[in-house]
């Protein structure tokens, strides 16, 4: 049986109703058949005794009920913006209206009409739209590299992650066992770098015509496969180890077994004897031929095989060979001796039992196999750490089988420690948190679905952001659990994929990587078009209240329809192509932000607000007052009538104009939180540059157009005043490039 949706077991295994042990745990009892398993060969005849809910695939189901939706870290930032802004903008706007009663002199509706044009003007309009946009594209872009997303939110999400709980096979590994390396008497054979049909030796040819004959696998047909399960691949139908000894045989043109009437009597594979004989008549000689553990093989060899015949196995040979099996082992390769013995004349093969047919065989060699780590996890490894993000192994597989393609890929760097299934299960929720506590990197092998889905619970108290990967009806409940569940797409489960949040299309590990840049980008450019939009709430709040805390003597700036003009027209292109900003250089080099960290902070805000939006309010203001200088107003004039009213008209053009400028100089400051624009780029975002071009033009319409004059109040200020406009995005820009050339040097 193929139960690898149920346990992670990469490898078939044997079931049949002698084999009763009722000191294993259930998901391991040998003489039970799971619904949601395979059959991959073989035939029996069962009993149902459980259904729906009361089996282990609705004990699963029931595990992963127990977690339902979270919201992303940014979903809740974006709540807790929301109040900022709504106490913000109504306390400003509920303080303006003594103010502009009593100091003002306005009317009572004049004041609630002023109240609400500081709302609005407090109020960025695009946040959630440019919010949605930013996210969107990051969805957009992950399916582009293999990675659907369901729920949008999970974007970011990813970005936050501190810790990926991944599988090992077919996320880290390529899901395909492959021969790497067989010895013989002759020397090792490294088929990594044997050319395609040459003959290593004699004796590898040997043995590998003698793994062909003991074998159940089929490989494929020239043409391919139709993929209907596990074991139906590219590569053929049957076990993986089997497939495997195929395809090297085949690299020697060794052709597979077709005649089925060859075969005279079978030994299956039995888990306690861990070895598997067939006896088969190969031209006019009956030959028995055994795979199996090298231990139990060797074992019941007397004789080793030679390049010109056979010779007596001795003792330093079996030093020699257990030296050999000792250090495959230790660097996790799967290995299997193969052996076989020639019957004589008078030996009756169905009168033969299995101890009589294996004894006294001839040792053919020992095969290395691994599934191979995929050539890109390395990389993506490596910047998982240089990232901080920790790398934590689960898997159903063996120990050292885990633990040598971690190794090999990079994973625990600093030290790998490897629990097993056991270890796991018997450790209290104090002992296993006491274990994640740390920083180092850890291999939990043989998990069962409550151990994942403890692991998952154990490192979310701890505060981490949890990306947990599987493909198995098994992993359902962590996936659910995580924070970000990531399923398999081609290896996976429907289980798994149902309860998953993302789903790779092409069960790469480097594709989680991937898309963990994205969610970081998406985050940055959400505070990138944050800093943006809070930038211009100063410049559109300060002319209001120099009008309040003047008592009217210096006019109002800025009207509420130009507000309305800046924040719904001006303002929102340049924040949408924000949202498309490239990746800063150290994005990858940053350690994940805690959990707890908002999405706007004070550093954040005083950059907004004070330095950016600063800056600006002070040369707006500047222009407003030249132009009313100019145009001959006095403090305390009254602008309602007469010449003073165009001038006024003129001056608040020019606010208009001026917080358009700044919002250019703004736009190409917020493209970087760290680095210089210089290194960015001027022009690595043409649709921030088409966004600039945009409010330019409409700008000129509202300022130029008739129509637009007398809906918003502007009149066409004189050629030398709109010259000021050129160098305000240079002033602004360079203000905040020094800033930040300052923090770079300083910290």
């Amino acid at each position: 049986m193929d139960a690898s949706t149920l346990t992670g077991e990469s490898a078939p295994v044997r079931v049949s109703a002698d084999s009763a042990d009722s000191h294993v745990p259930l998901i391991h009892a040998r003489d039970l058949v799971f619904s949601g398993t395979t059959c991959v060969t073989g035939e029996a005849t069962a009993v149902v005794f459980a259904t729906g809910m009361n089996t282990e695939l609705g004990r699963i189901a029931a595990l992963s009920q127990r977690g339902g939706h979270q919201e992303s870290p940014l979903e809740r930032q974006v709540k807790r913006v929301a109040c900022l802004i709504a106490v913000v903008a109504i306390g400003m706007g509920a303080a303006f209206i003594p103010l502009g009663t009593l100091l003002a002199g306005l009317s009572l509706g004049d004041s609630v009409t002023f109240a609400i044009g500081l709302i609005v003007a407090n109020v960025p309009e695009g946040l959630l739209p440019t919010i949605t946009l930013a996210l969107a594209v990051g969805v957009r872009l992950l399916a582009r590299q293999g990675a659907l997303v369901k729920r949008i939110s999970a974007v970011e999400t990813l970005g936050s992650t501190s810790v990926i709980c991944t599988d090992k096979t077919g996320t880290l590994t390529v899901n395909r066992m492959t021969v790497t390396q067989v010895w013989t008497s002759q020397g090792i054979v490294d088929f990594d770098s044997l050319p395609e049909l040459s003959v290593p030796d004699p004796v590898a040819e040997r043995l590998l015509r003698a793994a062909v004959w003991c074998s159940n696998a089929e490989p494929a047909p020239a043409v391919g496969t139709t993929r209907i399960g596990e074991h139906e691949t590219d590569t053929g139908i049957g076990d993986p180890t089997e497939l495997a000894l195929l395809e090297a045989a085949a690299r020697l043109d060794i052709k597979p077994r077709r005649d089925k009437d060859g075969r005279l009597t079978q030994f299956h594979f039995d888990p306690a004897l861990r070895r598997m004989s067939t006896i088969d008549r190969v031209g006019h000689t009956v030959v028995v031929h055994t795979k199996g553990a090298p231990e139990e093989v060797l074992a019941r060899c007397a004789h080793l095989a030679e390049a010109t015949g056979t010779r007596p196995l001795t003792d330093a040979d079996r030093t020699t060979i257990e030296a050999i099996i000792a250090d495959w082992a230790r660097r996790g390769r799967r290995l299997l001796a193969i052996a076989e013995r020639p019957l004589g004349p008078s030996e009756v093969p169905a009168d033969l039992t299995r101890d009589q047919a294996e004894q006294g065989s001839t040792l053919l060699g020992i095969t290395a196999m691994i599934d191979p780590p995929r050539p890109e996890v390395p990389e993506a490894v490596d910047r998982c750490h240089s990232a901080g993000i920790r790398l934590i192994v689960v898997t159903g597989d063996h120990a050292l089988t885990a633990r040598g393609i971690a190794e090999s890929v990079h994973i625990g760097h600093r030290g790998l420690r490897v629990i097993g299934g056991d270890e796991a299960d018997a450790m209290s929720d104090r002992e296993l948190d006491a274990t994640l506590a740390g920083d180092d990197e850890i291999v939990f092998a043989r998990s069962s679905p409550e151990s994942k889905l403890r692991i998952t619970d154990a490192l979310q108290e701890s505060g981490h952001i949890v990306a947990m990967t599987g493909d198995g009806a098994n992993d359902a409940p962590a996936l659910r659990q995580a924070d970000i569940g990531v399923a398999m797409g081609r290896s996976g489960t429907d289980v798994a994929r149902e309860a998953a949040v993302m789903v790779l299309v092409d069960d790469n590990f480097a594709s989680i990587v991937g898309a963990i840049e994205a969610g970081r980008r998406v985050y940055d450019n959400v505070r990138k078009f944050i800093v943006y939009i809070f930038a211009h709430a100063t410049p559109e709040v300060v002319p209001f209240l120099a009008y309040a805390l003047t008592s009217g003597a210096i006019p109002l700036p800025l009207t509420i329809m130009q507000i309305l003009a800046v924040d719904l027209g001006t303002e929102t292109l340049p924040a949408l192509a924000l949202g498309r900003e490239n990746a800063e250089p150290d994005l990858m080099r940053r350690p994940p932000r805690p959990r707890s960290q908002p999405v706007i902070d004070g550093p954040m805000l005083a950059r907004a607000w004070g330095l950016l939006g600063g800056i600006s309010a002070v040369l707006v203001m500047a222009l407003f007052l030249l132009t009313l200088h100019i145009g001959g107003w006095t403090f305390g004039a009254d602008t309602s009538t007469g010449e003073l009213h165009h001038t006024w008209q003129q001056a608040t053009t020019m606010t208009f104009l001026g917080i358009v400028a700044c919002q250019i100089g703004t736009a190409m400051a917020a493209r970087t939180s760290r680095s210089s624009l210089i290194r960015i780029g001027l022009t690595t975002n043409p649709m921030l540059l088409w966004g600039i071009a945009f409010e330019i033009v409409f700008a000129a319409a509202v300022v130029v157009l008739p129509p637009l004059q007398s809906v918003f109040g502007t009149a066409v200020p004189q050629l030398w005043l709109l010259a000021l406009l050129i160098p305000l995005p240079v002033i602004v820009w360079g203000c905040d490039e020094a800033f930040r050339w300052w923090l770079r040097t300083h910290r």
